[in-house]
């Protein structure tokens, strides 16, 4: 039988967090799935804390990363991709858990939208485990290439493991397996800006564990390795805004603000060349850029002054 869900996990060195994970995906009270687990090249005894589900359960299967793929997030889930028989595909973290739910209403959202793909929510949590949240749809909306600026500046989260997908959406679009962070944010507006439609909603469906050894724990500890990658992403992201003229002035705004955080990259520079304008144009970004840092010093001031006098 042909599974209707494909669920994608990338897998390096969590044998003392994957155990949760998969517990969560059995739950799941959509059960027509199969569990894909991408190992990355681990040396700790994650296939042996693994194996009950294996053997108790078909739909788990555990592979190696292939050779063909580079190593590296991007790299196995497009493994996974590739591997993958369901007609929806959606990506978990080896060191999460998910809601019961989340596949049953995902596919319901859906299939009653219309939709290519859903956006939920996600809680995060440190030390202490939380309760499952109510899973109620209160509220939708339509995600499309109209609200991209609002992906882009991630107003609308659409991370990594918070979208349930129609396959097609990856039929001409991979992660970039040259990135070792923010991958998910470059796969994910590509797809967007080629027209697929989506719906969000307001429901909490993933419960994401924060810690020092996530990517995202490494980039705010200012590992150069995912400094460099998000740099990169950056550049990859707006070049394709450009190209499908999608590129606003709140984007270029938020890009170059964005970039004074990267100078040791020149991402200022390399963004501006990239740009569409006229010389008097980039003359005006330049001046923009450079007062910027003066600017946001006098506003996070005035701010303090605001509330304290006249509040």
């Amino acid at each position: 039988m042909i599974p209707k869900v494909s669920i994608i996990i990338a897998t390096y060195n969590r044998a003392h967090f994957i155990v949760e994970t998969l517990e969560s995906i059995q739950k799941q009270t959509f059960e027509d799935w199969e569990c894909l687990i991408i190992d990355d090249g681990g040396i700790d005894n994650t296939d042996e804390v693994i194996t009950p589900f294996l053997e108790q359960d078909t739909r788990f299967r555990f592979l190696k990363r292939a050779d063909n793929y580079k190593k590296g997030l991007p790299g196995c889930r497009n493994y996974g991709l590739d591997l993958a028989q369901g007609d929806y595909v959606i990506f978990f973290d080896d060191d999460d858990f998910v809601h019961p739910d989340n596949l049953k209403i995902g596919l319901k959202e859906l299939e009653a939208s219309w939709s290519d793909f859903c956006h939920y929510q996600k809680l995060s949590y440190s030390d202490v485990k939380p309760k499952l949240m109510d899973a109620i749809v209160k509220e939708r909306k339509s995600l499309d290439k109209t609200v991209i600026e609002k992906v882009i500046t991630q107003e609308i989260g659409l991370a990594s493991c918070t979208v349930l997908w129609k396959k097609q959406c990856f039929n001409a679009i991979r992660f970039n397996e040259s990135l070792q962070y923010a991958e998910e944010w470059e796969c994910y507006s590509k797809i967007i800006s080629k027209s697929f439609n989506g719906v969000t909603i307001d429901t909490v469906l993933y419960y994401n564990r924060k810690h020092a050894e996530s990517n995202t724990g490494e980039f705010y500890s200012n590992s150069p390795i995912r400094r460099a990658s998000y740099a990169e992403a950056i550049l990859l992201v707006f070049d394709n805004l450009v190209e499908h003229e999608l590129l606003t002035k709140k984007l270029l705004h938020y890009f170059i603000q964005l970039s004074l955080n990267f100078k040791e990259y020149k991402l200022f520079q390399r963004l501006l060349i990239r740009t569409p304008l006229s010389k008097f144009k980039k003359l005006r970004w330049h001046l923009f850029y450079f007062s910027l840092p003066l600017r946001l010093f006098a506003y996070g001031k005035w701010k303090i002054i605001k509330k304290t006098y006249f509040q």
